[in-house]
């Protein structure tokens, strides 16, 4: 899933076999709020990308910090080299960690 794509929540709710209130909880948004979604009620962009990074990528937000979040755009802007090759080892990494 790409960040433009079109997020089809009840299908991605659907797959990880989870109730509306355990999906919709992990973003803040109440089951009511998320049974509107689902049913076609236009998503916000800011809760389609959430749900992307939460459910999709599943990426623990409870974890990030805003210094995390401040040394990557810092390392994105102004040291793209290492920014590519951090991103490429991690990627490794990951792979690695998957496979064993």
């Amino acid at each position: 899933m790409k960040a433009n794509d079109k997020v089809d929540a009840r299908e991605i709710r659907r797959k990880l076999g989870m109730n509306q209130q355990q999906f919709w909880s992990k973003l803040g948004v109440t089951q009511s709020g998320g049974s509107r979604y689902e049913s076609g009620r236009n998503m916000p962009r800011p809760v389609q990308q959430l749900l992307r990074l939460v459910h999709v990528e599943q990426i623990d937000i409870q974890k990030i910090r805003r210094e995390d979040y401040e040394v990557v755009e810092y390392l994105r802007s102004s040291k793209s080299d290492v920014f590519k090759e951090l991103k490429k080892e991690a990627k490794a990494a990951s792979k690695s960690r998957k496979n064993n």
